[in-house]
């Protein structure tokens, strides 16, 4: 049985973790030539250091929104994102962003895509260290056999490893994942969220990562942040997801909880905030 606090009419399961990352009162306003038009309003979320948030809702519920002003790319028009109790001004090395489309420099190899992020982060290191840094961060993502090829050799879920090897090797506090595995196939896209969960028990960075996929978010999240639709889209309910670490998918889909939560969000989704196409 699902046990939730409301708290502000949201109900919300709270972090036991402290607070690490603060978003309070955030609202985003875009002028438009038909006015002022609110993606987000008054979205309060407190994520732990170490956590793995999973945010999820329908096409055009400020996701992204939200974590650009996270990442620094965008501000909010009113309300505060703060980190370790310091306002987001820009973007940082502190916090890393791996896209769905890659973003990797196609002329380059895998190592020298990794290697120019390390080098921009650590100028100052010698070449040997810097070298190593990128060896120690492809081995990770298992592509110390494909260290040479170009993005264009190599297959989708392979770019994606290289963007999660280059968005780790420079250690920052705060990865965040924009549907990193939305354009591969399932059983390449299970292969990645194994190896994803393996990275962070071992590197426990604190991850917000978007999410069209219910099953996704229950197998990795810690949290799933369920969004209401937009526009003026605010975070409707908190899930706390009880299962232990290490997780086994196969263990966690004979849990009788597991149906219970992810009836739970489908009936956020698709019933209590259905999408309208029209």
């Amino acid at each position: 049985m699902l046990k939730l606090e409301e708290q502000d009419s949201v109900i919300v399961q709270p972090s036991s973790k402290e607070a690490f990352l603060k978003i309070e009162g955030v609202t985003k306003v875009y002028p438009t030539p038909r006015g002022p038009y609110t993606v987000l309003d008054g979205v309060n979320l407190s994520v732990g250091q170490g956590e793995f948030i999973c945010v999820i809702g329908h096409s055009g519920c400020g996701k992204s929104t939200l974590l650009n002003m996270v990442s620094g790319f965008s501000h909010p028009t009113e309300g505060s994102v703060t980190l370790k109790g310091k306002e987001i001004e820009k973007p940082g090395p502190d916090r890393m962003v791996v896209f769905q489309n890659y973003a990797l420099l196609p002329w380059l190899s895998v190592f020298e895509n990794v290697y120019l992020a390390v080098d921009s982060v650590f100028p100052q290191k010698i070449e040997a260290e810097k070298r190593s840094i990128v060896r120690d961060h492809l081995a990770l993502v298992g592509l110390t056999e494909a260290a040479d090829k170009k993005p264009q050799q190599i297959s989708g879920g392979m770019k994606q490893r290289v963007s999660i090897a280059r968005a780790l090797s420079i250690r920052p506090e705060v990865l965040i994942l924009d549907e990193p595995f939305g354009a591969l196939d399932p059983i390449t896209k299970e292969e990645l969220q194994e190896e994803l969960l393996n990275i962070w028990n071992e590197c426990k960075c604190t991850v917000l990562m978007i999410t069209h996929d219910i099953d996704e978010a229950l197998f990795l999240a810690d949290r799933l942040v369920m969004m209401t639709n937009g526009p003026a889209a605010k975070i409707g309910e908190v899930l706390t997801i009880p299962f232990g670490r290490p997780r086994d998918r196969d263990r966690i889909m004979e849990d009788p909880q597991y149906y219970d939560l992810r009836n739970y969000a489908l009936d956020f989704l698709y019933n209590r905030f259905a999408h309208d196409d029209e």
